[in-house]
């Protein structure tokens, strides 16, 4: 796996090459003090991880993100745990080290973007492929074929999705957004923003809670109406 830095702060920059040092399974490529410098190596290079410090000169890790196409996965660094809120809204972002760190931290950070890299890696071949009526799924370094019908609802918890079928839970590293197109609209809808389900299946609507068979979801506002016009409620 690969990786580059960037960090303005020279302590900063050196405890992060220290722990690097000691996974030889990453090699580091770059290491960069502004945001700026990091756009002109995003024009012509990329990496599998990124470390990034929130408050860097010029623009901000979080803004600079947002100019980056197709963002690798992203380890925020900061002092500041204020930001982390809205670090984790940012589906490229995997993990939020607040400084100081210890190697222990770090390496679950460094776990959590392997595994992000990988299911990249996945998403662009056969694993987010739909044929048909099913896709394939690839958690734990194993294909689970998904049939769509039997799609019960989907949640989303930070950057992970589990997908709730009849028979089964998976749980990986995706975004919700991602579901939305890959879905057909005729049976799927989100109705909050933490959960997209499967209209087939709703046994009934309680104020502000959609019952998919035994299991209880929240309705949310914005979501309420379209959801009511699918299922032709009036």
């Amino acid at each position: 796996m690969t990786c580059i830095i960037i960090e303005d702060e020279i302590p900063a920059q050196n405890l992060l090459k220290n722990y690097l040092s000691k996974l030889p399974n990453v090699q580091l490529l770059g290491t960069f003090q502004s945001a700026i410098q990091a756009h002109n190596y995003f024009k012509t290079s990329t990496a599998d991880v990124v470390f990034l410090d929130v408050n860097l000169p010029d623009i901000s890790g979080l803004d600079f993100i947002k100019t980056v196409k197709s963002p690798p996965a992203i380890i925020m660094t900061t002092a500041y745990p204020d930001y982390a809120v809205s670090c984790f809204e940012l589906d490229t972002i995997v993990d939020y080290l607040v400084k100081p760190f210890g190697f222990d931290r770090f390496l679950k950070a460094v776990n959590k973007a392997e595994d992000r890299a990988n299911n990249n890696i996945d998403i662009n071949t056969v694993d987010t492929k739909v044929v048909e009526d099913s896709i394939f799924l690839n958690v734990d370094k194993t294909l689970h074929k998904i049939v769509l019908s039997e799609i019960l609802y989907l949640e989303s918890d930070r950057n992970y999705i589990t997908v709730v079928t009849k028979t089964q839970k998976l749980s990986y590293i995706d975004s919700l957004k991602n579901w939305v197109e890959k879905l057909p609209k005729q049976d799927f809808i989100q109705i909050h923003k933490s959960y997209i389900i499967n209209a087939t299946y709703v046994s009934k609507i309680s104020g502000n809670e959609v019952f998919i068979n035994t299991q209880r979801l929240p309705i949310g506002r914005t979501y309420k109406a379209d959801l009511l016009k699918k299922l032709r409620i009036v």
